[in-house]
């Protein structure tokens, strides 16, 4: 799921109805009968990191079962291509793992199969989930595509040793806030933070904004969207603003509100002062972390996925904190989640849903969060979750706390999401190069809005 595996989440790309021409090794037709009498049915997943964890599901279900599951993993790209191809040739795996913003369109394909008399009969209880996540895998006309699988929420991963030798501690970091006048508290951090390529700090006099050797603050090219998730996402958000008008489900729009300008605008201020990178460089490496691991950030906003990434490595000693108090008075950060989705082209549709059930439980998503990747979606599984990342030795409560607190927003759900983030994006992009104003951003949103009329 990345480009390291999950760090594409919130990239909408367009899902084209016809066949894509790319063959994938080992690319399976939908499951059948294995040799001993038993259904065989084919699940997809494209986080290499987590497939030890759904083999165990996946071995412990067949004990229980007799039905059993073949797991293939593929690369985000080729995943998603590979889903196309095999909708238009019959050859599609009957569950797969699935996304946000990319299930709309499966669904107005005809691709993916309503669960919601399953669930109903079943009697499935779904107020073992964190609070909204059952809610995003609901259509506008009330059909149901899935039950949740993980979520994410995003906080900033810090290198401890130039934040110690800036002056800072853990508790600081985790009482920053900022605001669209100075920057506040985390601007003054995000400047100490930053230093040139002659040792002077980006609040102190002398500073070559053009020969910065570590900035304060990375930018993701990966954020760059309509979403932002890993990027102004957690600004705006704390700023009093949301995408539009509801989720799910968003059909007016509110990228031409004054919050979200002023928001970009500070945030680009950070650009223009040196203390974050450009986004050209940003676009360049897509995926800050190296520069990380390479001493070019202090600070990195990203999302929970990204926990073995940051805090599994050897080279850059690394912590979590908290994204910082915005306007509003509270923190913000987007909650975003996975499902498991039956394809409705399946001929296993009752063996489908029997796994798909069981990936949806406790029993299953206990071992998740004892792999300590990623946060389960039920709530007794995330604290399982907390609890390994822990015995790892990381605090990963900066990513959680804003679970406890109430202070996330949904991801917003829409038609046409594909063409909103092509849009939006552009527009973005060329606001933080400074290549346009802030009515450019009211005219994208007109544009967008338009979409839904």
């Amino acid at each position: 799921m990345r480009i390291t595996s999950r760090a594409r989440r919130t990239v909408a790309v367009a899902i084209v109805a016809a066949a894509v021409p790319v063959v994938l090794a080992g690319c399976s037709s939908a499951g059948g009968t294995d040799a001993s009498g038993g259904k065989t049915i084919t699940y997809w997943l494209w986080d290499s990191n987590q497939q030890p964890a759904y083999q165990q599901c996946a071995d412990d279900f067949q004990k229980s079962s007799g039905i059993t599951v073949n797991i293939e993993q593929y690369g985000w790209s080729d995943y998603w291509q590979g889903l196309t191809t095999g909708f238009a040739s019959g050859t599609a795996p009957d569950v797969f793992a699935d996304h946000l913003s990319y299930y709309p369109e499966f669904v107005s394909q005809g691709q993916l199969l309503d669960i919601t008399d399953r669930v109903e009969k079943d009697g499935i209880d779904l107020g073992i989930y964190q609070d909204g996540l059952a809610d995003l895998w609901t259509t506008q006309e009330g059909g149901r595509y899935g039950l949740p699988k993980d979520f994410d929420t995003v906080a900033t991963f810090y290198n401890e040793k130039m934040v110690t030798d800036a002056g800072y501690t853990a508790d600081q970091l985790s009482d920053l806030a900022w605001n669209t006048k100075d920057g506040g508290s985390f601007e003054k951090l995000v400047a100490h933070l930053t230093v040139d390529q002659n040792g002077v700090r980006g609040d102190e006099t002398g500073f070559d904004k053009s020969k910065v050797a570590v900035y304060g603050l990375a930018l993701s090219g990966n954020g760059l969207n309509a979403a932002g998730q890993q990027t102004w996402s957690p600004y705006a958000l704390g700023n009093d603003w949301y995408y539009g008008d509801k989720t799910p489900w968003t059909s007016s729009w509110n990228y031409g509100d004054t919050a979200f300008s002023d928001t970009l605008a500070w945030y680009k201020s950070l650009i223009d002062k040196g203390y974050m990178p450009s986004v050209d460089i940003a676009l360049s490496e897509q995926d800050p972390l190296n520069g990380y691991l390479a001493g070019r950030y202090a600070l990195v906003t990203d999302g929970s996925w990204m926990n073995g990434s940051y805090l599994g490595q050897d080279k850059v000693a690394t912590k979590v904190a908290p994204t910082p108090v915005g306007p509003s008075g509270e923190r913000a950060s987007l909650f975003n989640g996975l499902s498991d989705g039956i394809w409705a082209g399946s001929k296993n549709q009752d063996a489908a849903w029997e796994w798909v059930k069981y990936l949806a439980s406790a029993d299953c998503q206990d071992v998740i969060g004892d792999a300590a990747v990623v946060f389960p979606a039920v709530k007794t599984s995330t604290a399982k979750a907390e609890a390994a990342f822990a015995a790892k030795g990381w605090d990963v409560s900066g990513f959680t706390e804003q679970v406890t607190d109430g202070t996330t927003k949904l991801l917003p759900i829409a038609d046409h999401w594909s063409d909103v983030n092509d849009t939006m994006k552009a527009a973005i992009e060329s606001y933080l190069k400074g290549a346009s104003d802030a009515s450019a951003l009211k005219t994208a949103n007109d544009q967008v809005n338009a979409l839904f009329k």
